[in-house]
C-alpha cells in the first residue's frame, strides 16, 4: 500500500470520529437541557368554583365585573323552604291588614260600629271598597246566628271568605318553558324604586334552585351601575349577564340577550328594563320597543310587574298604565312584610285580571317565594 492510500484512510477515519463525536455532544445537549414551560391550554369552558353548602350571604350591591371571578358559588335555597318564613312575616301581631282581620274575632258583640271599625280598618289596609264590602256582608250574613261565641267556628268563616277574594283558582304558574328549541323569555317590568334589577337577581335564584339554565338581560342601560348590580347576581350563582354599553340601546341589549339564549341552549331568558316613570310616554313607548324586538325572536312568555307592596294606591295607578303598554301576565309584590298593608294582592288582582305570582319578605337573597293564596291567608290569620 503506497503513501497516497494510507494518507486518504487515515482522512477518512478521521472524518468519521469527527462526525460521531458532534453527534453524541448534540444528543447529549438535547436530552439534558431542560423542557421550557408551557402555557396552560385553557379548557373549552371554565370549571365553576365549588358550591358552598347552607351560604346565606348578605344583599349585593353593584360590584365591579371583574370581582366576581373569584365569587364562590351559591346553592339558592328551594322555593318550597322559604314558605315556613311566610307565617311569621305577615302574622297578626305585625301586619296591619292581620289585625284588622283578627279584630273582628276579639270583639265581644258584632253591632254596627264593630262592623263599620271593621270595615274601615279593611279598607285603610289596601284591600279596596268593594272586596271590603264583599268581605263585610258575607261575613255578617254568617255570623249573624252564633256570632263569635264559637271561636274556632268564626276564625273558619272568616278564612273561606278572604281565600275566596284572594282566589285560589287563579293560575300562577311562571311561565319560563319556550317552544321549538327557544327559552321562555320573562321581562320584567316597573318604577323606578321598586327594587326591580335586585328582584330580577331574586327571580334567577329562584329559577335555578329549580334547575334552570338562565340568562340575564341587563336591558337597564340609562341608570349607573344596573349591568354591574345585575352581574353580580348572575355570577353568584353562575348565571351569564348579557349587557351593553351604558346609554345604549335597550331593544339592542334585550335581543342579544334571547339570541345568547338560544346559542346556548338555555332554558330561561330574564330581562331587566328601566325603571320608567309612568309619567313619561316615550320611555312607556321604548318598553313596547323592547318586547316587539325580542318577539322577533322568540315570543315573550311571562311579562311581570314590579310593585312595591308599601306604595297602596300608587301601586294601582302604575299598574293600569304598565298593562296598557305591554299584557301584563303575573304581579311580583316586593316589600310584602310588616310594613306593607298586604290588601294590595287582592287589590291589583282585580284591577289588573291577573294574578299575584310571586312576593317578596324581606331583604335576604332568597326571600322571594311564589305566592301561594291559602298559605298567605293562612298566614294573615296565625296568631
Amino acid at each position: 500500500m503506497d503513501l497516497l492510500q494510507l494518507l486518504i484512510i487515515g482522512i477518512l477515519g478521521l472524518a468519521v470520529v469527527v462526525a460521531g463525536t458532534v453527534f453524541l455532544a448534540r444528543r447529549q445537549a438535547v436530552h439534558g437541557r431542560a423542557k421550557p414551560e408551557l402555557p396552560a391550554k385553557p379548557s373549552a369552558e371554565p370549571q365553576p368554583p365549588a358550591v358552598q353548602q347552607g351560604d346565606q350571604p348578605g344583599e349585593p350591591t353593584g360590584d365591579a365585573p371583574g370581582a366576581a371571578a373569584a365569587t364562590t358559588l351559591e346553592r339558592p335555597e328551594a322555593p318550597a323552604n322559604r314558605m315556613a318564613r311566610l307565617r311569621r312575616k305577615l302574622a297578626g301581631s305585625t301586619n296591619p291588614l292581620a289585625r284588622g282581620l283578627l279584630s273582628i274575632l276579639s270583639s265581644d258583640r258584632l253591632d254596627a260600629d264593630t262592623w263599620d271599625d271593621f270595615e274601615a280598618t279593611l279598607i285603610t289596609s289596601d284591600l279596596g271598597v268593594g272586596p271590603t264590602q264583599e268581605l263585610t256582608e258575607a261575613l255578617r250574613r254568617e255570623l249573624a246566628i252564633d256570632g263569635v261565641n264559637d271561636p274556632a267556628r268564626a276564625k273558619q268563616t272568616l278564612r273561606t271568605e278572604l281565600l275566596k277574594l284572594v282566589n285560589p283558582h287563579l293560575d300562577r304558574t311562571l311561565k319560563v318553558e319556550g317552544s321549538d328549541g327557544k327559552p321562555g323569555v320573562v321581562l320584567v317590568v316597573g318604577v323606578n324604586g321598586t327594587g326591580k334589577t335586585t328582584t330580577i337577581g331574586k327571580i334567577s335564584r329562584v329559577l335555578v334552585a329549580e334547575d334552570k339554565s338562565v340568562v340575564l338581560g341587563a336591558a337597564d342601560t340609562f341608570r349607573a351601575a344596573a349591568a354591574d348590580q345585575l352581574q353580580t347576581w348572575g355570577d353568584r350563582v353562575g348565571v351569564p349577564t348579557v349587557r351593553g354599553p351604558e346609554g345604549g340601546d335597550p331593544a339592542a341589549v334585550a335581543y342579544q340577550a334571547v339570541q345568547r339564549g338560544i346559542d346556548d341552549g338555555a332554558d330561561v331568558v330574564v330581562v331587566d328594563t328601566a325603571g320608567r316613570l309612568h309619567t313619561k310616554t316615550g320611555l312607556m313607548d321604548e318598553l313596547g320597543k323592547i318586547k316587539r324586538v325580542i318577539e322577533k325572536l322568540a315570543p315573550v312568555t311571562e311579562v311581570l310587574l314590579l310593585i312595591d307592596a308599601t306604595t297602596g294606591q300608587n301601586g294601582l295607578i302604575q299598574a293600569r298604565v304598565f298593562a296598557e303598554v305591554v299584557q301584563i301576565t303575573g304581579i311580583v309584590l316586593s316589600k310584602l312584610d310588616g310594613s306593607a298593608k298586604g290588601g294590595i294582592v287582592v287589590q291589583v288582582q282585580r284591577e289588573l285580571g291577573v294574578p299575584v305570582k310571586l312576593i317578596g319578605l324581606g331583604e335576604g337573597v332568597d326571600d322571594l317565594v311564589p305566592f301561594e293564596a291559602e298559605a298567605f291567608v293562612d298566614a294573615l290569620l296565625s296568631e
